[in-house]
């Protein structure tokens, strides 16, 4: 197959691949770690005759010039529309051509193609296999719609990219272009939790019951989480990301997914990202399905699975239980993700429940003086302009270090007792005072 004339006519120099772009296109990068990571650190290189081309992202790892450079900015050369933020995206979002694409993760690619056609897909894959097919890897949370709607599609192909099974796969006939590629995929450090991580870890796993449908993200607290549930039995996993802490229940015999409704024997997610020792187990594993992002994020599919427990982290949540995950007040952060998805789809599930985690102060900077001051993270009203990522109608179960605030079903003056008990000691007193004068309660 790799020496038939089709195959070698689609190989093509990241060059080559570069001169396909024109002025006004629309080109959509595969997200994380499916991050065409050539075409990201090149495309600036088109700057001198093109203008006005839309780059679509979602969590990148490059810090490619077409957006770090202001000039491309000044210049209308490259906008960039964001699923998700990192690190670089909020730094340079002052340029003025970054703008964030608020979404439910499970509707990010279905309500971008009604807004907007792409032109180019560009993404990372493997190399195919002896039948021809090429494993997207890595993600297949948009990235299958966005390549069937693309006029052209481009896979960085690569031997070092782990092969995944599930609706992830692509015929290389299918593809327009295949650049040959010999990077690294990007990895994330596996994070050791701190004390308060293991305290909140504990609090969720006391929730948490021998055969069990789990979703966890990344994070101190959800490795404190994963470390806590290594007594259990048979888990399952139905997960937006298959992460380095949900491998190491799989690799312990604690996931086993056996008593799950859907998938059974399966774990279930829409993309890998984390340490080589992940991708080395996701590679070749039948025992890992890698399903479309629109699927295995609908909150009616999550809800199939009995016993569903969602578990995600916020920035700061209200007295009344809205959650904010995305934001510090005005300034956009991080993204919704599939927060919202995952919490309503494990509350709509037989016996399922929903964790929104977070320690209960933060240290930041004082405006007026400069100095680092604690503040609380349970706050009567959330900041101002702060994006609401799960609504407080949403909510299920909210803990921080002191406990854990049960608020489905109950009332605001419920709320307000229950959010104040988990609060930090010394905020509690001025958190009820604020809430009276507020009038978010009488007394």
């Amino acid at each position: 197959m790799k020496n038939s004339a089709d195959y070698q006519n689609k190989i093509i120099t990241i060059d080559e691949a570069l001169n396909l772009v024109k002025t006004n296109d629309v080109i959509v990068f595969g997200m994380a770690g499916a991050e065409p990571q050539e075409f990201a650190k090149n495309v600036h290189k088109v700057a001198h005759r093109v203008k006005n081309v839309t780059i679509t992202n979602c969590l990148p790892n490059i810090d490619g010039d077409y957006f770090m450079n202001p000039k491309y900015a000044e210049e209308d050369i490259f906008t960039v529309d964001s699923w998700f933020f990192s690190g670089s995206l909020r730094k340079t979002h002052k340029y003025g051509n970054v703008s964030y694409i608020p979404n439910h993760l499970h509707l990010a690619g279905t309500k971008r193609l009604a807004h907007k056609k792409p032109n180019i897909y560009v993404g990372s894959a493997t190399y195919p296999d002896k039948h021809g097919y090429i494993s997207l890897s890595l993600c297949n949370v948009y990235e299958k719609q966005i390549i069937e709607a693309s006029d052209i599609v481009i896979l960085e192909i690569n031997k070092n990219f782990p092969r995944t099974f599930g609706t992830v796969e692509i015929h290389y006939t299918d593809v327009d272009y295949l650049i040959e590629t010999d990077y690294a995929p990007p990895t994330i450090p596996d994070i050791e939790p701190n004390e308060k991580d293991y305290i909140i870890g504990r609090h969720i796993a006391s929730f948490i019951n021998d055969g069990d449908t789990i979703q966890l993200g990344i994070g101190g607290i959800p490795n404190a989480v994963a470390e806590s549930l290594m007594d259990k039995k048979d888990l399952g996993i139905h997960t937006e990301m298959f992460t380095t802490g949900l491998m190491k229940l799989a690799k312990a015999g604690v996931a086993t997914g056996k008593l799950k409704n859907m998938y059974k024997g399966k774990h279930v997610c829409a993309f890998a990202f984390g340490s080589q020792e992940l991708y080395d187990f996701l590679d070749d594993n039948p025992s890992v399905l890698m399903l479309d992002g629109s699927y295995v994020n609908d909150p009616y599919v999550i809800a199939q699975n009995d016993n569903q427990v969602s578990i995600n982290a916020a920035i700061e949540v209200d007295l009344t239980g809205q959650v904010c995950s995305e934001s510090i007040g005005t300034r956009h952060w991080s993204g919704s993700g599939g927060q919202a998805d995952t919490a309503i789809g494990a509350q709509k599930s037989k016996n399922g429940r929903s964790f929104i985690a977070l320690y209960s102060t933060a240290m930041v900077k004082n405006p007026e003086t400069g100095e680092r001051e604690e503040v609380s993270k349970i706050v009567p009203t959330l900041k101002p302009g702060a994006g609401i990522t799960l609504s407080r109608n949403d909510v299920d179960r909210v803990v921080t270090e002191y406990g854990v605030a049960e608020l489905r079903g109950t009332n605001i003056d419920e709320r307000v007792e229950r959010l104040i008990a988990i609060a930090h000691p010394k905020f509690r007193e001025s958190l009820r005072k604020e809430a009276i004068e507020l009038g978010i309660i009488a007394r």
